[in-house]
């Protein structure tokens, strides 16, 4: 296996690179993933130094590693699903402290002087938000200019930008918490999905097996919506009360005009106008999935109920950690399937594939093995 590895050398006079990194990169749209040595920014006065325990596999890496968004940048070091330990915490720290259990997931820093940032929403940052990996490293101290992600055994992170793991979680079951968790998450509570409201999620995937979940444990009457009677089956064993499959005509036919809100997880273009028309009037169905065109959405299901539809993105930071103090009080985690390092290639492909319940979880203990 070919190795990749950075020779460090300092931009700036007298600074030294103390935190070495081991991890794996791919330097291409058509390369594996690979070993790759590279250098953290030692601690600043807010920085926590994290040891990372876990790291989950979101399609999201994908995407961005085989550049099908556009726009990586090589090396590239996936991950934004982060659970570790503290390290070490710079002395302006008030949070956390050596051995917590922390997380960090897709942001590792905004503007911090926005709207959108002053409301703790900083995944809406009118400036741009700094993502774990593939965004322009505007703190510096390292070689390289873009952030790298948790494919590593350790990652420095400004204070405000990690998270409390509650300890009663499986801490690699809650890896993928700090994404499939937060992105199902932050529209079930911006909607007010209450008791016994009629909640469908549409897709059971990654996301839509966590949507289940939390939607179940907000107290709604859940429905998931798939084309798979194999994938309804497991939604009852997640916590959904009814299954309804959209290959059905009459059922969707009958189960029109019922549904307080839909969470739709479909993760590729798709006609929504079958699921519009479930929604009664007033109602709303949110896409967190697909970011590319969608296929068909005609006017008509929104015009004559007064339908609407609307996009979420993950959560700020206080709604992260909000997230994962529900998850810790109801105990939620998510499905996952852990993975030595050294299989990530595979994964990748298996979770194109769709052949994976419902995440992928890497050991980075296995860096060292």
């Amino acid at each position: 296996m070919r190795c990749i590895t950075v020779r460090f050398s300092s931009t700036k006079p007298g600074k030294i690179m103390t935190i070495n990194v081991h991890g794996y990169a791919t330097n291409s749209a058509t390369s594996e993933l690979v070993p790759y040595a590279f250098a953290r920014r030692d601690p600043r006065p807010g920085d926590v130094a994290i040891d990372i325990l876990y790291c989950g596999v979101c399609h999201s890496d994908i995407h961005s590693a085989r550049n099908e968004w556009g726009g990586t940048q090589y090396p590239f070091v996936p991950g934004h699903e982060i659970v570790g330990r503290v390290a070490a915490a710079g002395k302006n720290v008030t949070k956390f402290k050596t051995g917590d259990l922390v997380g960090v997931g897709c942001l590792v820093d905004s503007c911090r002087r926005c709207p959108a940032c002053d409301e703790g929403l900083e995944q809406y940052c009118d400036n741009g938000f700094t993502a774990t990996y593939g965004s322009e490293d505007k703190i510096g101290g390292t070689p390289h200019t873009m952030t790298f992600g948790g494919y590593s055994d350790k990652i420095t992170v400004e204070e405000r930008f990690v998270l409390r793991v509650p300890g009663n979680l499986d801490p690699a079951a809650a890896a993928p918490l700090l994404c499939a968790g937060i992105t199902t998450y932050s529209p079930l509570k911006h909607w007010k999905v209450q008791p016994g409201q009629k909640v469908g999620i549409v897709g059971l995937g990654g996301l839509g097996h966590m949507g289940v979940k939390l939607a179940h444990a907000m107290g709604a009457h859940v429905v998931m919506i798939t084309s798979s009677p194999e994938k309804g089956q497991d939604a009852t064993r997640l916590g959904a009360d009814e299954v309804l499959l959209s290959k059905d005509i009459d059922a969707m036919t009958a189960a029109q005009n019922s549904f307080d809100f839909l969470l739709n997880t479909i993760p590729v273009g798709h006609d929504v106008d079958p699921y519009m028309a479930l929604l009664k009037r007033d109602a709303t169905m949110v896409v967190v999935g697909a970011v590319e065109p969608l296929t068909r959405a005609s006017g008509v299901p929104f015009i004559f109920r007064r339908r609407s539809m609307a996009g979420s993105l993950i959560g700020g930071l206080p709604e992260t950690q909000e997230m994962l103090d529900f998850c810790g009080e109801h105990g939620i985690t998510c499905d996952i399937e852990m993975i030595d390092i050294k299989e990530v290639n595979k994964a990748y492909d298996r979770t194109v594939k769709g052949d994976v319940k419902y995440r992928f979880v890497i050991d980075m203990a296995s860096l060292k093995a």
